[in-house]
């Protein structure tokens, strides 16, 4: 209705999409708190998924601007174009200023492309800022975007923007080759890639230069299974060999193997790989979620069941949250639901592979304690399992309020016994109003750091049911 209202009914539908992403995405972390580690660089590929999702949404808000007339260019700049711009540049920004510091600590010749990126983003920063003050509507909303954005260290602005740190590094004087491993920063621990049968996934092997000049590398795996996007190449800064695993060839149960990267004339650097292969159950059998890299991440929009009680039931607030979306509880006014009254619920089905204490992590809403004399609880069970009562304001401290407000969720953790490998399904349910559930990340080990957690694991088609 407002896009309609500004700029007319022939694009509406897409100028509200825009909108609405760019808020949701700005909803993640609020671009002053963002900082060159915010988004894991090794883990899920999350820098790189997030740095897509800015550029894709620019790109759309562009092409969409050269289809408006002259005389909405202006409105369109300030109310859509702009932030979008200026928010992507900034998380863009400091994803460039990340890789060039992890760069720099893997002794990668690129790092310095990275540092130019960076200044040259900054320099879009400004840019971008004078276009809005002094260009648009010929100067008429000038001193409208002063305020420093950059640099923050604590909750009050900087007196200026303050670029994030680069490094730059100096090349060794002849090419020297090095790896980075999906997953393992490339400095420190296993160069070990895994996959499984249900997600199917690829991975990378950054092929990268320690010095200057080119070399030759060489790339042959131990197995037909594992599949290599290129057994060699010339490398001036950084190759990436993409891996996946062919599954009609894979060995049924945990199949190993080895690929071996050699620099022409050199010692070849061996990377492990492995692949789980299960017989049951099969991928196209699977009735939820499935267990893999030892987690289950799920949406919390993706229930398999939903029941209702009485005129008490879980609804979908679309586009709201860090990840997809949210589940909340309707009427707004309900009254608190205590056990043994039956109570609404959201199920997840899913299959695991192992036993013992799990982990579940209930990403929620940042809701606070808006009501007198309690907490802001719902409950949690396996299977038939009795029904635990959490109260995720349990932790409510100042310092815990400051990291609900900086990430926009509120994450608590709950321990759940597993006694068995197999089918099962997770209950949530309602005890108070307030509560909006975005994710649930059920997980055997610790997860790898990450900001915004492991992304959505393989389901199954889901069939909901009410």
């Amino acid at each position: 209705m407002w896009a309609e209202r500004e700029f007319g009914a022939a694009h509406a539908d897409e100028i509200a999409k825009l909108v609405t992403q760019y808020t949701q995405y700005n909803g993640r972390r609020k671009p002053e708190l963002l900082d060159i580690d915010t988004f894991s660089l090794v883990n899920y590929r999350e820098a790189d998924r997030v740095e897509a999702d800015w550029k894709a949404l620019l790109s759309k808000a562009e092409t969409l601007q050269k289809l408006l007339p002259q005389e909405q260019q202006d409105a369109y700049f300030e109310l859509v174009q702009h932030p979008i711009k200026a928010s992507a540049i900034v998380n863009e920004l400091y994803i460039a200023a990340g890789r060039n510091r992890l760069y720099a600590r893997q002794g990668r010749a690129d790092a310095n492309d990275y540092a130019k990126q960076a200044r040259a983003l900054f320099q879009a920063d400004a840019e971008v800022t004078n276009e809005y003050n002094h260009v648009l509507a010929n100067g008429k909303w000038n001193h409208m975007m002063d305020q420093t954005h950059l640099g923050y260290t604590y909750w009050q602005e900087p007196p200026l923007n303050v670029m994030p740190a680069v490094a730059e590094v100096q090349p060794v004087a002849e090419p020297r080759m090095g790896l980075d491993v999906e997953g393992s920063s490339g400095t420190f621990g296993p160069m070990q890639l895994t996959f499984d049968s249900y997600r199917q996934q690829s991975r990378y092997i950054d092929v990268f230069n320690h010095g200057v000049g080119t070399f030759h590398f060489d790339a042959k795996a131990s197995d037909p299974w594992i599949v290599l996007s290129s057994a060699n190449g010339e490398v001036s800064k950084t190759e990436r060999l993409v891996v996946s695993v062919d599954w009609e060839r894979t060995p049924a149960g945990k199949a190993q193997g080895e690929i071996a990267i050699t620099q022409a004339d050199g010692t070849a650097v061996k990377v492990r790989v492995s692949a789980f292969h299960p017989e049951a159950p099969s991928r196209d059998a699977i009735d939820g979620f499935v267990e893999g890299d030892g987690y289950v991440s799920m949406e919390a929009e993706h229930y398999t069941h939903a029941a209702s009680a009485g005129e008490v039931h879980w609804d979908k607030i679309p586009e709201y949250g860090a990840t997809l979306s949210g589940m909340s509880v309707f009427p707004v006014t309900t009254a608190s639901i205590v056990a043994p009254q039956p109570t609404a619920t959201l199920e997840y089905h899913m299959y695991l592979f192992d036993k013992g204490t799990y982990n579940l992590q209930t990403i929620l809403g940042p809701t606070l304690n808006f009501v007198p004399g309690r907490g802001l609880r719902l409950t949690v069970a396996l299977d038939d399992q009795t029904p635990q009562v959490i109260d995720t304001l349990e932790h409510n401290t100042d310092k815990d309020w400051e990291k609900v407000v900086s990430d926009g969720v509120r994450r608590v953790e709950t321990k759940l016994n597993v006694e068995q490998p197999g089918h099962h399904t997770l209950k949530i349910g309602v005890v108070d109003s307030g509560i909006v559930l975005e994710k649930l990340v059920l997980s055997v080990g610790p997860l790898k750091p990450s900001y915004l957690g492991p992304p959505e694991s393989f389901h199954g088609a889901l069939t909901q049911t009410k």
